[in-house]
């Protein structure tokens, strides 16, 4: 059963760019180390300080297996003393949780092509 990791930041409002840097250096490095990256979130409307990331994994073992090879990654290390030096993540939370409204159906597709004239469609 695969499971989801949701890291929920709370980022310094002025570190958003550094975390995005932050953001980009794991693209690499998660997959390499074992985890399916979904991907980091930043601030864009709303809250300037609340920022996500999710990646999904085989199990907590693996969670725990993945965790220690990331520290040990030469890209892991590099970038877990970026944060640590820079200090723009102000909070850190996880969380693990699994999928159970799948499968889902297919994604309707709707024109984006519409043009109204005079109150009716064309």
């Amino acid at each position: 059963m695969t499971i989801t990791c949701f890291i929920r930041y709370e980022i310094d409002p002025f570190g958003k760019a550094a975390f995005e840097q932050y953001a980009r250096a794991w693209g690499q490095a998660i997959p390499r180390c074992g985890a399916d990256l979904i991907g980091y979130y930043a601030p864009h409307e709303g809250s300037a300080t609340t920022a996500y990331a999710a990646y999904d994994i085989e199990s907590l073992a693996a969670y725990e297996a993945y965790r220690a090879r990331l520290a040990a990654d030469p890209a892991g290390k590099a970038n877990y003393e970026f944060a640590r030096r820079e200090k723009f993540i102000l909070k850190e939370d996880r969380v693990f949780l699994k999928l159970v409204s799948g499968p889902h159906g297919p994604r309707q597709v709707f024109r984006t092509d519409v043009t109204v004239k005079e109150g009716i469609e064309a």
